[in-house]
């Protein structure tokens, strides 16, 4: 689906944005690369703008888990 670049962006962002997020709180983790992916899916590949989505469903994360 995406080329081994795009796949590191990818993976970077997730990084950074979940840096603070435990390793256990895969429900987090999962939701936040969601909305990574589904960025991506539809041509997002501005490193800043996916970080903005994925803090973004952090944040929702963040709600739904309280």
């Amino acid at each position: 689906m995406f080329d081994a670049q795009t796949t590191a962006l990818l993976r970077s962002v997730l990084d950074e944005v979940c840096e603070a997020v435990s390793r256990y709180e895969t429900s987090a983790r999962t939701h936040v690369a969601s909305m990574i992916l589904e960025a991506a899916s539809k041509g997002e590949t501005s490193a800043d703008r996916l970080k903005q989505v994925g803090r973004s469903a952090l944040s929702g994360a963040s709600i739904l888990r309280n």
